[in-house]
């Protein structure tokens, strides 16, 4: 502890470069303990939502006119000023969220490695820009010349996320895309790391003086309010919202959006239960050790990522019960573990225990005994296809270290589940190849209801490269067509706009013939 007191948390605001000076009023939680930590924040009131807010349409008035190069100057500032406080960083983030060191520090070479990528993708982009040559002498008409290009949407909204403080919260994915399309930010850090993201903050804060970005272009504000957040999305200037969270709160989030005068996109990444389909040949080869990924899959960070495999569907007999035998092992050697809040603990306590109330689920097993009421005990249950497929609470995701195994009696029921199934983030099918060549019905059903489609391996964790899609068809996200992670996110945060017969001249240098990234027709 003697090096963590030296992190110094003004627990304020930062506003158009500034930071607030604002009354104190919560304070983060170490969830190991369950005591509030030393650190203490400000609550966001609608002046200061106001000011964020009108902070960042002023910046981004100039910051809309910068060139790619200069933004990816900016991004990578951002990575080089987040490294240079990463043991500051990752100290406070294991203090308010109870993570691993290791992961915090693989957590924050991701989020800066996502920040080095958008740069890269800036410098060289990936995506063609689309152009209609003129045909003057075309009959009956003349054609004229047209080309595709984007503007950034303007001043962005993003809501930092519990299960991931850095990758997905202040200067994660959103906030990455969001400052690479052209658009200005106000971040609503999440109270359960608050101090984290004020860390970040200083981070970004220094690399917007360091490349003479505009002062209100990144902007950082802190609640335990709700009101902050619906006052922050239903602003006018708020052009759309970037979220990842619950269910629940996402809805009401986005059904805001959509009620403003003026409605406006929210991506919302709203969770999954990620099924895991396992093939019959596959599983009676391999029966332990798919039972022994499936479980350190569903453990990996407690249960606590959107990834995380909450439900397997097999076909029952012999495999499936040597399955279910080694998931029972592997499970009752874990130990029970915080959660990322109390809240979210206290929420998978009373959803696991409502199942198991349940006479038609069968508990396979449970983690050791919690020491502390806060701690939470990892679980599995079996429940026939019949009784899954009849049950919206068995389907429903429980966020943490639970899974629950659906044993069908034949293929059909296991391609009623598929087909049924709500959207999610993934889904993976696990066998042989010469089996996976007979699954078309399976595939073709698992495919329109997922964002990304596994062969063979667990879903846990999301690669950040061009091709990545993180996201899926509702609940699992609000909007299916786009991504969270990767490149192609940037294109959340831009609209396009086609130039008609604009002079050459007066036309943007990556809208022109001679640009390597143009595809004429």
């Amino acid at each position: 502890m003697t090096d963590l007191v030296k992190v110094a948390i003004s627990g304020q605001h930062l506003i158009n470069g500034a930071w607030t000076d604002e009354a104190l009023q919560f304070s983060s939680m170490n969830p190991v303990i369950n005591e509030a930590t030393e650190w203490q924040f400000a609550n966001a009131t609608s002046q200061i939502v106001d000011a964020a807010v009108n902070a960042a349409k002023q910046a981004f008035t100039l910051y809309k006119r910068t060139t790619n190069d200069n933004r990816a100057d900016f991004l990578d500032a951002i990575a080089e000023e987040i490294q240079s406080d990463i043991a500051a960083i990752t100290q406070t983030a294991h203090i308010e969220t109870g993570l691993p060191m290791a992961r915090l520090q693989g957590e924050t070479g991701r989020t800066c490695g996502q920040l080095k990528l958008f740069a890269s993708t800036l410098r060289t982009p990936i995506n063609n820009v689309l152009v209609d040559l003129a045909n003057p002498d075309r009959q009956p008409l003349p054609k004229p010349d047209t080309r595709l290009g984007t503007l950034p949407i303007g001043p962005v909204a993003v809501f930092g996320a519990s299960n991931f403080p850095l990758a997905f919260s202040t200067a994660g994915g959103d906030t990455a895309a969001a400052l690479a399309a052209g658009c200005s930010v106000v971040v609503k850090g999440h109270p359960a790391h608050a101090a984290t993201s004020e860390l970040v903050s200083h981070a970004i804060a220094r690399a917007t003086e360091r490349c003479q970005m505009p002062a209100g272009v990144f902007n950082l504000i802190q609640s335990t309010e709700p009101e902050s957040s619906t006052l922050l999305v239903s602003h006018s200037a708020i052009k759309a919202v970037g979220f990842t969270g619950s269910l629940k709160v996402g809805r009401i989030l986005a059904d805001l959006c959509a009620a403003r005068a003026e409605p406006i996109p929210f991506y919302g990444e709203l969770g999954s239960i990620n099924p895991q389909f396992l093939l019959a040949e596959l599983l009676t080869q391999q029966a332990e050790s798919l039972a022994t990924t499936q479980v350190q899959s569903m453990l990996m960070g407690h249960g606590q990522f959107c990834t995380s495999p909450g439900v397997v569907v097999a076909i029952q007999g012999e495999a499936l019960n040597r399955y279910l035998a080694t998931v029972a092992e592997k499970i009752s050697l874990e130990s029970a573990a915080s959660m990322l809040t109390a809240g979210i603990a206290a929420t998978y306590q009373s959803q696991v225990e409502a199942l198991l109330k349940n006479k038609r689920v069968q508990l396979i097993s449970q983690g050791k005994s919690s020491p502390a009421n806060h701690f939470t005990r990892p679980a599995a249950v079996k429940v026939t296809a019949e009784d899954y497929l009849a049950s919206k609470t068995l389907q429903q995701e429980v966020f943490g270290p639970f899974a629950v195994i659906v044993a069908c009696e034949n293929q059909a029921q296991m391609e009623l589940i598929a087909d049924q199934m709500e959207g999610q983030l993934t889904a993976s099918i696990h066998g042989l190849d010469n089996e996976l060549a007979e699954q078309a019905q399976l595939i073709e059903s698992v495919s329109y209801n997922v964002g990304r489609l596994i062969f063979n391996q667990m879903p846990t964790g999301v690669e950040v490269c061009h091709s990545m899609n993180h996201g899926g068809p509702y609940p699992a996200s609000t909007d299916s067509r786009t991504t969270s992670v990767g490149t192609q996110a940037m294109s959340r945060f831009e609209r396009p706009l086609c130039i008609q017969n604009m002079p050459i001249a007066l036309m943007p240098q990556k809208q022109r013939e001679e640009q390597a990234n143009i595809t004429t027709f």
